[in-house]
Parts: structure tokens; sequence; C-alpha cells
């Protein structure tokens, strides 16, 4: 119990000395409007597929070196998107972005090539304020920093994922200390749609 509160004294902590661009404080009540607009955006290129680059230096991102790096934009409803994200021949990580009671939701499902979940699925993180139009940032939530802790990804549990979108851009990130992984989508420019996600039709 001590331990598990540490670890959620430590996350509150991490989370507090983070800087998200351009959005408003947490205790301000949340507008949909820009979110629904965001969303819409992502929305509007439902059915197509984009190349990406990791745009982020880090040495530990040395396992998307050289792979092609696919999202496509594949299952769209008024509510959700699932867009997975395709590196090279591993077709593992489909994102799940959500339109939440309040503000939005996004989740990392994880699955293996038979199609059952992976241990570590289904985790990310909610809005605590409105973003901008142009992105959209997830601190993690609990169930995720839970998964973590049991799977012993301890080093994850102050991640937070962005998601940032122009008319020529899809930018996914996650930021944590001493991590900042990015990689950016070109959307001026569809390419081939890949085979579906493992464990989806």
């Amino acid at each position: 119990m001590k331990s598990r509160i540490a670890l959620q004294s430590l996350v509150l902590a991490s989370l507090s000395s983070i800087a998200l661009p351009s959005i408003a404080a947490q205790t301000e009540p949340l507008s949909t409007e820009t979110q629904n607009t965001f969303f819409a955006q992502i929305a509007g290129h439902c059915g197509q597929a984009f190349a990406g680059k990791v745009v982020s230096g880090n040495a530990v991102d040395s396992d998307f070196s050289g792979k092609s790096l696919i999202m496509h934009v594949r299952e769209c409803s008024d509510t959700e998107l699932k867009i997975p994200f395709h590196v090279g021949d591993d077709h593992s990580r489909t994102w799940v972005l959500t339109k939440a009671q309040q503000g939005l939701k996004l989740k990392h499902d994880h699955r293996h090539q038979d199609g059952s979940e992976d241990a570590v699925t289904m985790y990310g993180g909610d809005t605590i304020n409105d973003g901008t139009l142009l992105k959209q940032s997830f601190p993690i939530d609990k169930d995720s920093i839970d998964n973590f802790v049991k799977n012993g990804l301890t080093q994850s549990i102050t991640n937070v994922w962005h998601i940032a979108i122009t008319p020529t851009t899809f930018s996914y990130q996650l930021t944590r200390a001493n991590r900042n992984f990015q990689v950016d989508f070109d959307l001026t420019q569809p390419v081939a749609l890949p085979p579906a996600p493992w464990g989806h039709k």
C-alpha cells in the first residue's frame, strides 16, 4: 500500500511539472467545441493511410529505424476513431481516440499476431482541459498506471501522450522525464492501405 501511494504521489508531482502548450488550467470547465473540431479534423481523413518518420532523436527509438511507419484512419464513428500504427511488419498497435463525457480519451490497443490482447494494452489517458484546435494532450490515467506497475513498466507511469494535426501533418508524441518520442505523418500524400491490424477484421 505504501509503495502504491508513493507511486501515485510521484505521478502527481511529475504531471504538475509538465507544461502543456496553450491550454487552460485543469480546474476550468471543459468545453467540447474545440475538441469536437479537433476530432473532426482527424475524422476527415477516414479511409486514408499516410507514411511517417520519427523526428525525435532518442537512441531508444532505434527500433523504428529503417522500417516503414504507416498510420491508417481506419474505423470512424461520431464518437470514436481507430487508427492503426504499422511499424514494418508489426501490426500490433491501434490508437483509439474517443469522445468521453468530458473531453477526449486516447487508448493504445496492443495485440499479438494471433489477435489476442497483449498484457499491456488499452493504456492511455484523458484530456484535462480544452486543448487547442491543433493539439490535444493526454496525461496517463489511473488504470494505465496500475497496468504499468503490474507489468514492471514503472518508468512509464508519468507518460503524457500528445496528438497534433495541421492541414499537412499528423503528429503522435510521447513525453515523460528523459523521454521524448515523436513521429510525424505527411497528410499531403496518401499511401496504399496497409493490412488489417492484428485482432481486427
